[in-house]
């Protein structure tokens, strides 16, 4: 099955094998890049939820502190 997968029959062409290789390392950048930018933006949700928490405080009804 592996023979099919790669598209040929017989012996290791040097080429289909930097390709694949190429293309291991594409797929590994993408996956790193994917991983760098959800974390990026649960940092960002996370900045904007506690933004509109602060937002929602009404300032001019909150009780004034106690000295």
């Amino acid at each position: 099955m592996a023979k099919a997968l790669l598209g040929y029959v017989g012996g290791s062409d040097p080429r289909v094998l930097a390709e694949m290789r190429r293309l291991q390392q594409r797929v590994q950048d993408l996956e790193s890049e994917l991983i760098r930018i959800q974390a990026e933006n649960d940092a960002l949700s996370a900045a904007a939820r506690r933004d509109s928490l602060l937002e929602s405080i009404d300032v001019s009804q909150a009780e004034p502190a106690l000295a």
